[in-house]
């Protein structure tokens, strides 16, 4: 079984003041120093349990790609350790090893034996691998010729030609199309059922929320947060429209989830509730009953707009359905210090049973990036059963007729 083993790894690369900096060190033996460390990663350590499936996320720069070649070994680390147990297979930079004037087949073989492949073995998998990349006949053309797209496929049916014990994905399959995307994912849910670890880096919050037990946040080259998934986009997202003037705090609500609260301040929502048709607050909800969002918030300093939004997500803290006053055409103009406005929001639980949260956020413009007053995440949880429709499946409830003639 493959296990993840990462422990206070660290990468510094020498940044130089002048042209001859290096030359001095070189020719001194490295007794007059000229250079100064830029760290790129400090401190990180986790582990990634055998059949655990794990994603690191974060801005651009915040290290992603750089940890993946530490733990992978095509980079060095400055410091710290990396274990791991069992057969990696790790799909990082596009075409990474792939020579441009070799065919999509001979690369196919060379790649398969760089991650531990027997000849035999390849020979036995390249109609799978062919099946799987379906880039037809170019498989026996020079990989020059191929788009992004068709190396990606390639090196992905390669890399996952033999279930591996552990799996290290990065963005590359992002440039996919969406067809390949949802058989590429297929393949890897597969793969965690029979057992696989999987470490992937990705900005797709659905991708991570659907497929991974755990998430890792990279910060400024540490690790800011780990745990649900849930949770850490919510602590990611809060980070995203975080400015100079703006706090981010998380607290543990009685039901044991993490609730991420961010803003500036000068408008603040002072009570989240949801109501009934008969006005009563409710956290189990009957499937299509008619329901009312209620929001009070209040005005700290003069603003010029104020925008409500809403957002219901499921259980694994995928968006459902989300809007605002901005795009409804109901902003409220130069909000006053001191005002208190009062927000009632009608719509029909149209929803799957299951549980669902909702977030609400007070801002600016159309979303909470140009201007966040305040984000609450898990403002309300709640339940929905069916209690009176048809059995259906799915997140959504749709009423259906359908007319049969024979």
């Amino acid at each position: 079984m493959g296990r993840i083993e990462v422990q206070s790894l660290g990468k510094a690369y020498k940044q130089y003041q002048g042209r001859w900096g290096r030359l001095t060190e070189w020719v001194t033996f490295g007794w007059a120093v000229r250079h100064r460390l830029k760290w790129v990663l400090q401190d990180i350590s986790f582990t990634v349990q055998p059949g655990e499936s794990v994603g690191i996320i974060g801005i651009n720069g915040a290290g992603k790609s750089t940890l993946l070649k530490l733990i992978t070994g095509t980079a060095q680390a400055t410091r710290g350790s990396v274990h791991m147990t069992g057969r990696v297979a790790a799909l990082l930079e596009l075409g990474i090893g792939f020579h441009p004037d070799f065919t999509g087949r001979q690369n196919a073989m060379m790649a398969g034996q760089l991650l531990g492949i027997s000849t035999a073995q390849l020979t036995e998998c390249m109609p799978d691998i062919e099946s799987f990349a379906e880039i037809g006949d170019y498989i026996d053309q020079p990989v020059r010729v191929y788009s992004s797209g068709m190396q990606m496929r390639l090196a992905f049916s390669v890399a996952t030609a033999i279930r591996p014990d552990i799996l290290i994905v990065d963005e590359a399959l992002s440039v996919g199309d969406a067809y390949f995307q949802h058989k590429s994912f297929d393949r890897i849910r597969a793969f965690r059922q029979q057992g696989t670890t999987l470490l992937m880096v990705s900005h797709d919050k659905v991708a991570i929320q659907s497929i991974c037990d755990r998430a890792i946040l990279l910060n400024e080259g540490r690790v800011a947060m780990q745990g649900p998934p849930e949770a850490v986009m919510d602590y990611y997202n809060a980070m995203l429209a975080q400015r100079q003037s703006s706090e981010v705090h998380r607290r543990e609500r009685p039901d044991g989830k993490v609730q991420t609260i961010s803003g500036s301040g000068e408008a603040k929502i002072e009570d989240v509730s949801l109501r009934n048709a008969s006005g009563e607050q409710i956290t189990v909800v009957s499937v299509a009953e008619k329901l009312t969002l209620t929001v009070r918030a209040k005005v700290h300093q003069n603003i010029p707009e104020l925008v409500l939004g809403f957002l219901i997500k499921d259980k694994l803290g995928q968006p459902i359905f989300g809007t605002n006053t901005h795009y409804l055409g109901q902003v409220i103009r130069l909000a006053a210090a001191g005002a208190t406005y009062s927000f009632a929001i009608e719509f029909a639980a149209n929803l799957g049973p299951g549980s669902y949260s909702v977030a609400v956020a007070l801002h600016s413009a159309e979303n909470h990036l140009s201007k966040n007053y305040e984000w609450r995440d898990l403002a309300v949880v709640f339940n929905v059963v069916n209690v009176d429709k048809s059995n259906f499946v799915g997140t959504n409830w749709l009423p259906i007729a359908i007319t049969i003639e024979s």
